[in-house]
């Protein structure tokens, strides 16, 4: 038993020098300083960020969407303006050719087949007043069945 108890007291010793020796180091590092728990990465502060941030977006969004609308509105209701400048111009520039004799009695002349008294007016039988003969339609002018009543016809005269 007295095997044992060396062996106990070796045991017993090499853990009171370790100890002493774990306490030697400690006092050497310094004053202990208490660990804290590891924190997330998102702290609280940064969590108030970005809810700032969230709101601020939100809030600023459909304003600039009304905003960026609005200037599309803008530009095509200029370009309306602009168009409807152009066409007022030319019913002015119409309105003063109206006021002009020669451009009253030409229309009449086209429009309402006017002749003045000494003269004698003819109309065409396609409706027109013109002294042109009426041109002679092609085969892309002319509806479809003509041109397939005259195949038919110079079918005919060929057989």
């Amino acid at each position: 038993m007295g095997a044992d108890r060396d062996r106990f007291s070796t045991a017993t010793r090499l853990r009171a020098l370790g100890a002493q020796a774990a306490e030697r180091v400690y006092r050497a590092q310094g004053p202990a300083k208490p660990r804290t728990p590891r924190k997330g990465r998102l702290t609280g502060r940064a969590a108030l960020l970005a809810l700032v941030l969230c709101s601020l977006v939100v809030a600023l969004a459909y304003p600039t969407r009304q905003y960026v609308s609005q200037r599309s509105e803008i530009a095509e209701q200029r370009a309306q303006a602009e168009r409807t400048r152009d066409a007022v111009e030319e019913l002015r520039k119409e309105r003063a050719r109206w006021k002009d004799p020669a451009y009253v009695e030409r229309q009449a002349r086209e429009h309402l087949h006017f002749v003045r008294p000494d003269e004698t007016g003819y109309t065409m039988r396609d409706g027109t007043a013109d002294a042109r003969r009426p041109r002679d339609r092609g085969p892309a002018d002319r509806p479809w069945y003509e041109n397939l009543w005259d195949g038919l016809d110079s079918a005919d005269d060929a057989g």
